[in-house]
């Protein structure tokens, strides 16, 4: 049991999505602002490894930005989950 404490999982968040012209990106500067699919209140995605594990919403600890995790998906909620 000793060895699994030793594995490291990379967590990531997914705040949103967005699809935009190439010629719009390439016009993008300092100050550009990128607006996403996600509404402020949805609940946005936690993947391990690149795997949708859980839903969480987005909270602010002192100076840091971090996440709450506000359920933990099941195999078929985890598949719904769109690259």
């Amino acid at each position: 049991m000793n060895s699994v404490n030793n594995v490291y999982v990379e967590l990531s968040v997914v705040l949103g999505k967005t699809t935009l012209p190439i010629h719009q990106l390439l016009k993008m500067g300092r100050g550009a602002v990128i607006e996403l699919g996600t509404k402020q209140d949805e609940e946005i995605w936690i993947l391990a490894n690149n795997v949708p594990i859980a839903r969480g919403e987005i909270v602010v600890q002192g100076e840091r930005v971090a996440v709450s995790v506000t359920s933990v998906l099941t195999a078929a909620e985890a598949g719904s989950f769109q690259t």
